[in-house]
């Protein structure tokens, strides 16, 4: 699995600084993931950033001033930039976008990110990382989430206070108005949970108000929180279910369970404490449906898969 932080991108930049021409007076980011590395390209170059849109438009952001433009024609060098190219087509329709200002402006383009075989498509890129690859700022709305597992506590919502956990009515209380932290735009395969069998109705009363999208509820089948800490099963119970053969990924917030159900299962945990991808144990079989082993067996099956899906 490739996988890439917020900050790994930002020292991706700052290693390949040089290669960026410094007579470029114009960023243009792509919204939306293209606006990140954008704006930190124009910190680093000191010129001026917009978005396309914007630009399209003639105006770019004033320096510190808010909700102020200036106009765009003053610039001539600019910078077009996305966080990453795959298959290519959001590069080739902004590129289409900017046929008709090409004779206005020198025009150059940008990835931060690109796959070996798109690095043409640009004029620019910073780093060449091969599918599939996954990104911090938007694996919550990746399509891998169909085939993930998501811890609830300290993930879709925060974790109870000592004073909440007392297996009653604080606790219901917390189970229904927990705060949420972070809710995917996408489709999760499984909530696997520590949480009591019991406490079902509350949990899937809070998901529902909160808009969090499922296949499965997971949790333990207990009878109160006295049997649960003395069975101190969380990760291996999380475990059992993450190691089944339809799940790519498991989110998980507690970075001491992150790496025991990385060790139990050979596949990789993203821990929220942090966004880091814990991975240090990959089995064969996790490593050649990923094309991290044999990629051209991974492409076999993804055409024939496509082909049965016509």
């Amino acid at each position: 699995m490739n996988y890439r932080t917020i900050d790994d991108m930002n020292k991706a930049i700052l290693g390949r600084l040089p290669i960026f021409p410094r007579d470029i007076n114009l960023i243009v980011g792509i919204p939306r993931s293209g606006m990140f590395p954008a704006n930190l390209l124009a910190l680093y170059l000191n010129c001026r950033v917009t978005d396309l849109g914007s630009f399209v438009n003639g105006h770019i952001y004033q320096t510190g001033e808010r909700g102020q433009y200036i106009d765009a024609r003053e610039f001539k060098k600019v910078l077009v930039v996305d966080d990453s190219i795959a298959s290519g087509a959001a590069m080739a329709q902004c590129k289409e976008a900017l046929k008709d200002f090409e004779g206005r402006y020198d025009i150059k383009y940008c990835a931060i990110y690109v796959v070996p075989e798109k690095k043409h498509m640009v004029d620019y890129y910073v780093e060449v990382v091969p599918s599939p690859r996954y990104f911090q700022w938007n694996i919550m709305n990746h399509m891998i989430l169909k085939k993930a597992c998501f811890d609830i506590d300290g993930v879709l919502c925060v974790d109870p206070t000592v004073e909440e956990n007392d297996d009653g009515p604080r606790y219901r209380k917390f189970l229904l108005n927990a705060k949420p932290l972070f809710i995917p735009g996408a489709e999760i395969g499984a909530l696997v949970t520590s949480r009591l069998e019991k406490y079902r109705a509350e949990t899937e009363q809070w998901l529902a108000r909160n808009g969090v999208k499922y296949g499965k509820l997971v949790m333990l089948d207990l009878p109160d929180m006295a049997a649960r800490r003395k069975a101190n099963c969380h990760a291996r119970f999380k475990a059992e279910e993450y190691k089944k053969s339809e799940y790519m990924l498991f989110v998980e917030s507690n970075p001491v369970q992150a790496a025991e159900i990385n060790g139990i299962t050979h596949k990789p945990v993203l821990c929220t404490a942090d966004f880091k991808m814990v991975f240090a144990s990959q089995s064969v079989l996790y490593n050649i449906k990923q094309g991290q082993y044999l990629p051209w067996l991974r492409r076999i099956a993804l055409k024939i898969r496509n082909r049965l899906q016509r």
